[in-house]
């Protein structure tokens, strides 16, 4: 009974290692902003200055800024209110768009100039097919419609 008992200490105290979990190994995956930031500015045309970052990588871009008094607060009514998605609603339907100018995709969605950057390192699978990028990109704007936080604002007019 001891012997047993004491084998079961020591397995547990072995998976108690320094090896990270599978949780933690995903976290690794994560971008810095800085990272993030440069690359939705090279994916963005350049012919769009003004656009807000959020930190799941969605973007909205505002072709009519000037008309705007508030960027910041207008993107982040706009991410309340095309974000978040509802089975079966529109924000369940994506595009996805593949980028020359840096590695990664755009995934579109429902909401006029909502955009979200889903980088390669992101997606475990080395191959994906445009399905499962604009269900990940989803799921990315879905995490930052549920809790809109600004991570950097181009353009003009904050």
């Amino acid at each position: 009974m001891k012997q047993g008992f004491l084998l079961i200490i020591i397995s547990f105290l072995l998976s108690c290692s320094d090896k990270p979990n599978s949780k933690e190994s995903k976290n690794s995956n994560v971008m810095s902003e800085a990272e993030l930031i440069k690359n939705v500015k090279l994916a963005i045309n350049p012919k769009f200055q003004d656009w807000v970052l959020f930190k799941n990588g969605t973007y909205i871009i505002f072709d009519n800024a000037d008309t705007i008094k508030s960027v910041k607060d207008e993107a982040i009514n706009q991410m309340k209110e095309f974000g978040p998605v509802f089975t079966g609603g529109p924000a369940g339907d994506f595009g996805t768009i593949h980028l020359n100018k840096t590695e990664g995709w755009i995934v579109s969605g429902h909401g006029y100039g909502m955009y979200t950057y889903v980088s390669p390192s992101e997606i475990e699978n080395k191959n994906p097919n445009d399905i499962e990028i604009g269900i990940f990109g989803r799921n990315k704007r879905d995490l930052d419609g549920k809790k809109p936080e600004i991570i950097y604002i181009n353009g003009t007019r904050k």
